[in-house]
């Protein structure tokens, strides 16, 4: 964790944000591979966050989506010029849990590992199996500790509205299934992507569990948008695919996405029944005394209802 006088905590201009009247923006939606830019987004504004982990992939987009105010945010910069392994995925939640956030949608390009889960379908994951290697997934460390409880690691509630959104939207979705989380930015090799399907994965990308975590860690309900692009390469016609034909998929998923997000905001309402907003009630172990002046500061936005 940088020291607290490598950054503030956040920039000024981006604390107390809010919507229409005293509205907050509690919706945030982070997207991937295709998606860059919000679609319907109105009265948009941009946001540069100073976190006390560097900078966000881009400037934050907030503006009013189905009568509700959202935040945006390109996972990979816009013209996607951020590798998977190069995404600053701490300063992204960071950032978004400053503006209020309470729920992100994330949307991800993903390959899949099973023949009945086609290119154009959706996956609403429930499960993650980490084959990362390089990724900083904590905001905790030098003088405090904490263990969220990770078993369940997409919120229940929305991805349940998700699935809905996506059927509402007239897109074949797949409810629940395990994302493998590999580092990348290669794709798997012959052999990786045979034993995944043994294991019982469901689907492949890039991204999405590091966010899970650190969303649970930041008490933010967090679930993901699928998109399949293309079979992984175990498939028998992988050679016949061409990248004109992957674009074309990820153009038309893109397409069916936006209009699966907006259903979405449509139909989300101000409740959470599920307990992602409570993860850190039990989950911080240090002591509070002993806990770093500094380290209370940077965390304020993650921990401050909990240690003073």
């Amino acid at each position: 964790m940088p020291k607290a006088s490598a950054s503030k905590a956040a920039s000024s201009k981006s604390k107390g944000v809010k919507g229409k009247g005293s509205d907050p923006i509690a919706i945030g939606i982070i997207g991937g591979s295709g998606l860059y830019s919000m679609a319907g987004l109105t009265g948009t504004r941009e946001i540069r966050i100073k976190t006390p982990f560097g900078d966000p992939s881009d400037a934050i987009v907030t503006g009013v989506l189905e009568g509700r105010r959202v935040a945006f945010l390109a996972r990979h910069g816009r013209g996607h010029r951020i590798s998977p392994s190069e995404i600053n995925f701490r300063a992204n939640i960071y950032a978004l849990k400053t503006l209020g956030i309470e729920r992100i949608i994330s949307v991800s390009a993903v390959g899949s590992l099973r023949e009945d889960v086609a290119p154009l379908d959706f996956v609403v994951p429930g499960q993650f199996f980490d084959r990362t290697r390089t990724r900083i997934s904590t905001f905790f460390g030098e003088g405090i500790v904490a263990h969220v409880s990770f078993d369940k690691p997409t919120c229940p509630h929305l991805s349940a509205q998700l699935a809905a959104a996506s059927e509402r939207a007239g897109v074949k979705v797949h409810r629940g299934g395990t994302y493998v989380c590999m580092e990348g930015p290669q794709f798997s090799t012959l052999a990786e992507s045979h034993t995944y399907r043994k294991l019982g994965f469901d689907i492949i990308g890039m991204t999405n569990l590091t966010e899970a975590k650190l969303a649970r860690e930041a008490e933010i309900c967090y679930a993901t948008f699928a998109m399949v692009t293309d079979y992984d390469c175990w498939h028998p016609s992988h050679d016949a695919v061409t990248v004109d034909q992957i674009i074309s998929v990820l153009t038309k998923n893109t397409e069916n996405v936006q209009r699966a997000i907006r259903e979405a905001v449509r139909a989300l309402d101000d409740s959470r029944p599920c307990k992602c907003g409570s993860a850190l009630a039990h989950a911080i172990l240090t002591d509070r005394k002993l806990i770093p002046a500094a380290v209370k500061k940077q965390l304020a936005p993650i921990i401050g209802k909990y240690v003073s």
